[in-house]
């Protein structure tokens, strides 16, 4: 069926629907089961067999892959015999990290998904006659939606009531401008950009409100035949990740490097022949890949949105995780995140009476009181809450557990329930409407010919040349004009939020400025939304983590300095946003560093703070709920949508949702994403440390025998000996270096946390002090370590152990230099062994595999005899013990306290 062109009764029948009952809930689950969940389909989702293969397609990983086929190549030389147990022990290894890396990736695959659908956007339907908010993939044709502003279309409808209804169809046609939707017929052969009469899914109502009747799902809408999926959750790159690809390029260029070095050194100090050149290059790329790091990282990452999650922030990418370590500046709503996002009306006043409301949140429970003493509302307070009640898009409805509960704007919500506590619970059908907007600041509401208006108290004070004075509609002289400012401004120092009210009788054929001029003023409904208790705390907490709090509401002034004031702002230097744009950019430059509140701002003053603030250096979390927020979330470092309160648009723009809408909830993930980057940077300083070390190991050692012997080779005691085999490096990287990094996720955070400064935002994981540290080690490691090879290797001596022996003993200290390398980097940030269970068990799990290897038959697939002496054991806890101590003197020499973040060494 052409549904644009038919006739609506037409397309009422074919979906088997009535436009006043909708379906039932048996029938929807019905056409469910025979149509499927309303959702795009991807054709390209990754299988997990090309994320298995994956895990091998990266160059570290190419190098070790090489080196196993060198470890068997050798075979064809003259003499010399395949290395099978080798290169068998190195694709081992390789496959075992590669399972590990596909459990890490798959799983963030799958986070990645769940992410998906809890951002997927609810839907207002009608079912059983009755509106019912469910999950948009449970719509299903012949469903009536309900739309309003803000609201995303869940699957391509009819319009079958359209008041004021226009929709953003950019991600569907391309056209920028939004479309105004209206019921009807349109041609047959109508475009779908000229199809008036039609909503879309993957499209949003960016002003007035309608109705439409839902008439494909899933792959079967417009959006579906180009495969394009509404809750897109991007999976870009994080900075570290792209810093972990540089890495690997620069690691395969050193270790070439190194090779070409020895290569050259053995050439000409030494006799070195093909075949010990070769073994060298097989230890060196193996010493120098950190094969374990990748996996790791995410790992770390998909744990910390976990983590985030758990703290009712849901990231949409994993780069937030990182991203939110380094926020120096949060520009903050007020309404539901700074307060309780509950309004409550407290105060009534017209002209000639004021009164007092009792109760709170949304229990219609209350009285009025006049002084000490319960009183009716007169019949000019009864227009006044009649007025509040008709022009207002908030409703009760069912909610997915069949419970009813008001939908909407926290102070249209506390305008019904004002109301009813008047006994007042009337739904009044609107004839037309003027939706409210942030430039507007009113909306007007047309009811049996009486128009409604309500907004800012001094927006709805200038259309009105009247006003309702007990009973009687009078001139609104210059007198009374001043007592409703008057009032006004006192409501506003309590810290009320004020709304004005006023309406105009007999408005037929009256549109635009002429329907909202010249109306009746009615009177003030002054209503708090308190503070939230635990965010003074929050906000002090940040500022004492170097994080700015500024505040942008589009209250008044009065109120946003009344709520700032109780929750430690700075009021002096408040400013609003007519005054904000009046500066010039130099001038906000200026006093944007001693400025914590803007009030009265829309979300194009938002992204002009947002901008200034990043071009000062900042690193910028910005939070929003409207449709209009969306520049502002997109612009800023981290936009941060509510939850509870925000749009469908605002949450698709975001990079994480608040699902509490709670300013301690953002405290938190900026304390956890500093965690998480800590995380990542022991991880990362440990396998790069370590695995410096096992270069320095092979490289050093090569060299010292070329230099002091004459030839490696021969110091070795002749054959193809070098100083540690490729196995015996990638088995202390698989075993050393492999659990108890997985366990570092585990660690806790560190005390100051949130004392600390934010780090730049060009700041990497790998900033100059830990570049200075991995430099250090391997030499120093080398340094301490060698000895036990060159001095036991059996040149002239009775003593000695000999090489296979002493090359074993190294083996030990390399394996338990990395073991040590843990609480060395981990002692930076104020830890002890003690405070991660994980940690302590891999460390003994790893030290349990080296003793299997010294004591059991496993010996033999590394070469090396069976068994360890006491001596041994005396030669190996010597030199760790002396590198302990140098390694520990040069780091309190330099006094490398990652900052402020740890005590002195």
């Amino acid at each position: 069926m052409n549904w644009h062109s038919s006739s609506l009764g037409d397309v009422l029948d074919e979906v088997g629907v009535s436009r006043g009952e909708g379906l039932s809930d048996e029938e929807a689950e019905r056409r469910l089961e025979e149509n499927g969940e309303n959702q795009i389909r991807q054709e390209d989702e990754t299988s997990p067999l090309e994320i298995f293969i994956s895990q091998f397609q990266d160059n570290l990983i190419y190098l070790l892959i090489v080196a196993a086929i060198l470890s068997v190549g050798i075979g064809v030389f003259p003499g010399e015999s395949p290395k099978y147990g080798e290169a068998g022990i190195i694709m081992l290894i390789l496959f075992a990290n590669g399972i590990f890396g596909f459990v890490q990736d798959y799983r963030a695959e799958k986070s990645i998904e769940a992410l998906k659908k809890m951002s997927t956007p609810n839907a207002t339907v009608l079912r059983n006659g009755r509106k019912k908010e469910v999950d948009s993939t449970q719509v299903v044709p012949g469903d009536i939606v309900v739309l309003e502003q803000g609201d995303a279309v869940p699957a391509d409808a009819r319009v079958i009531e359209a008041d004021s209804l226009s929709t953003d169809e950019a991600a569907l046609t391309g056209e920028s401008q939004s479309v105004s939707k209206s019921e009807g017929t349109v041609d047959e052969d109508a475009a779908v950009a000229d199809r008036d009469n039609m909503v879309y899914m993957n499209t949003h109502v960016v002003k007035g409100r309608g109705k439409a009747v839902v008439v494909e799902t899933g792959m079967e809408t417009q959006v579906g035949g180009i495969a394009e999926e509404l809750t897109d959750v991007e999976e870009n790159k994080t900075p570290f990740q792209k810093e972990v690809d540089q890495l690997g390029t620069r690691v395969g260029a050193l270790v070439v490097g190194i090779v070409g070095l020895t290569a050259l050194v053995q050439l000409t100090l030494g006799s070195a022949d093909i075949i010990t050149i070769v073994l060298l290059s097989i230890g060196l790329a193996v010493a120098g890949v950190p094969e374990s790091l990748p996996p790791i990282v995410t790992l770390t990452l998909s744990l910390g949105s976990k983590k985030l999650l758990e703290k009712d922030a849901l990231v949409r990418s994993l780069p937030v995780v990182e991203a939110l370590g380094s926020v120096d500046h949060i520009v903050t709503d007020k309404t539901g995140t700074l307060t309780e996002g509950v309004m409550t009306v407290r105060r009534l006043y017209t002209p000639g009476s004021e009164l007092e409301v009792t109760g709170t949140g949304m229990d219609a429970t209350g009285e009025f009181r006049s002084g000490d003493d319960p009183v009716e509302p007169g019949d000019d307070t009864r227009e006044l809450l009649k007025c509040g009640r008709v022009c207002n898009n908030a409703e009760l409805i069912e909610n997915e557990d069949g419970e009813e509960e008001y939908k909407g704007e926290p102070t249209e919500t506390a305008l019904l329930v004002s109301s009813a506590k008047a006994g007042m619970e009337e739904d009044y059908e609107r004839d037309r409407s003027v939706p409210f907007s942030s430039d507007r600041k009113r909306m007007t509401v047309v009811n049996d010919g009486t128009a409604y208006m309500k907004g800012a108290p001094e927006t709805v004070l200038e259309r009105c040349d009247r006003a309702l004075v007990n009973g009687e509609v009078k001139d609104l002289d210059d007198e009374l004009r001043q007592e409703i400012k008057d009032r006004n401004h006192r409501y506003a120092n309590d810290a009320l939020r004020v709304l004005g009210f006023a309406k105009k009788q007999e408005v037929e054929g009256e549109e635009g400025e002429e329907l909202e001029s010249n109306m009746v003023f009615l009177g003030l409904q002054g209503m708090i939304d308190p503070a939230r208790g635990e965010v003074k705390d929050a906000i002090e907490d940040c500022r004492t983590a170097g994080i700015q709090v500024v505040m942008a509401t589009g209250d008044n002034v009065e109120t946003a300095k009344a709520i700032g004031d109780k929750l430690g702002f700075s009021t002096e230097n408040a400013i609003t946003g007519p005054e904000l744009e009046e500066l010039s950019q130099e001038e906000l430059q200026e006093k944007i560093g001693d400025t914590e509140i803007f009030a009265r701002v829309n979300p194009e003053h938002k992204v002009r703070i947002s901008e200034v603030l990043q071009d000062e250096g900042h690193n910028v979390a910005m939070t929003g709920d409207g449709v209009n927020d969306a520049p502002a979330l997109k612009h800023s470092d981290v936009g941060i949508a509510m939850g509870q309160r925000g749009t469908d648009v605002a949450k698709k723009s975001s990079d994480m949702v608040l699902q509490d809408d709670n300013f301690v909830t953002i405290r938190d993930a900026v304390s956890e994403g500093r965690h998480i980057f800590d995380t990542i940077r022991k991880v990362t300083n440990q396998l790069l440390s370590t695995n410096s070390g096992e270069v320095m190991f092979v490289f050093l050692g090569t060299l010292i025998g070329s230099i002091f012997f004459g030839d490696a080779n021969q110091a070795f005691g002749g054959g193809d000996t070098v100083v540690l085999t490729a196995a015996m490096i990638l088995w202390v990287n698989f075993a050393s270096d492999g659990p108890p990094a997985i366990a570092l996720t585990k660690d806790p955070k560190v005390d100051g946390i949130m004392e600390r400064s934010p780090r730049d935002t060009d700041e990497g994981v790998l900033d100059k002090k830990i570049m200075s540290m991995i430099a250090f080690t391997g030499p120093v490691a080398a340094a301490c370590c060698l000895p036990i090879l060159f001095l036991n290797i059996g040149i002239g001596a009775d003593w000695t152990f000999g090489f296979d022996q002493a090359q074993k003993m190294l083996f030990m200290a390399l394996a338990f230099f990395e073991i040590i390398m843990f609480q060395v980097i981990r002692r930076d940030y104020g830890l002890r062994l003690y405070q991660n269970k994980w940690l302590t068990a891999g460390i003994l799990g790893a030290s349990a595999s080296h003793l299997l290897i010294l004591y059991t038959p496993l010996a033999q697939f590394f070469g090396m005899p069976q068994g360890f002496t006491l001596q041994q054991w005396g030669w190996v806890a010597t030199s760790l013990a002396v590198f302990t101590v140098v390694e520990y003197g040069f780091r309190k020499a330099i006094s490398y306290k990652l900052g402020s973040r740890v005590p002195d060494l």
